[in-house]
């Protein structure tokens, strides 16, 4: 099972919050990702029947009612450093935002000693499984290797009607270091709503009416941290989605089709190597 060789530590503001949140890692053996939240008896167990909110980001709890806000970007990363047991001390329930992509904690994995030659266990399924809810769907069909394509048509003259696809022999960077995104008519909105107080032109990609609000780290970067996002959120599965023998196409899908999906996928396992 793998972790981390040492212990290691990172902090930052919230998305949502804008509140500070100090994060430790510690190596595991079993039991697969925990966070234990500050005041909390019982930690947060990482997995798709804990997802408690779907709303602008993936929110995991426990019985105790303790939370664990924003972990898709934490979980890709660990879905790229093949890390599968760790547990997590935090201060605050909001992890931070970073630079708002999977980037930086990827890095913090590496340093502290995660196995960069690791084999990504593979799943096989013996059938297409799909979602589909109004003009969103995501489907997987078995095949010989793992290939994600994601489809949007957003309100934005550079990202209607466009497809990135991703597979191993791309580059991951491009992958890890998308941020996250949103319209800039909407950001005074949630603004007033208390949401977006971590916001800053350094971890998230403005949709402007003819533009964005800061340059791109590659092309169609939106689409890719949509990517970034899939991977983390199937990685709910207790399964590392870049083992998945599939092609997997999502259309127009958001967290709770990814996480509803993550769940689907569980049942639908054929054999593990």
């Amino acid at each position: 099972m793998k972790t981390i060789k040492n212990t290691a530590a990172i902090a930052g503001k919230g998305l949502m919050s804008g509140l500070n949140c100090n994060v430790n890692i510690f190596p595991s053996k079993d039991g697969g990702i925990k966070f234990y939240v500050a005041g909390a008896k019982e930690p947060v167990v990482v997995c798709s029947q804990n997802v408690v909110s779907t709303n602008n980001c993936v929110v995991i709890g426990n019985n105790e009612n303790s939370k664990v806000i924003l972990i898709e970007h934490f979980m890709s990363a660990c879905a790229f450093a093949g890390i599968e047991n760790l547990d997590v001390c935090i201060d605050s329930p909001e992890l931070p935002i970073l630079d708002g992509s999977a980037f930086e904690w990827h890095n913090l994995f590496i340093e502290a000693g995660a196995d960069l030659n690791f084999v990504i266990k593979e799943t096989y399924f013996d059938k297409a499984v799909g979602l589909s809810d109004n003009k969103s769907d995501i489907t997987l069909i078995p095949a010989e290797d793992f290939k994600l394509i994601y489809c949007v048509n957003f309100d934005h003259p550079e990202l209607k009607n466009r497809w990135v696809s991703f597979d191993l022999t791309q580059d991951k960077k491009q992958i890890l270091e998308a941020r996250t995104f949103g319209y800039l008519k909407d950001l005074e909105k949630f603004r007033q709503a208390g949401m977006a107080l971590g916001v800053t032109a350094e971890n998230a990609i403005g949709l402007a009416e003819k533009g964005y609000t800061t340059q791109l780290r590659s092309e169609f970067e939106p689409i890719k941290h949509k990517i970034l996002d899939l991977i983390g959120d199937l990685y709910l599965s207790g399964l590392n989605p870049l083992g998945f023998k599939a092609h997997i196409i999502a259309k127009d899908a958001g967290h709770k089709m990814h996480t509803e999906f993550a769940r689907l996928i569980k049942d639908e396992i054929k054999v593990l190597v």
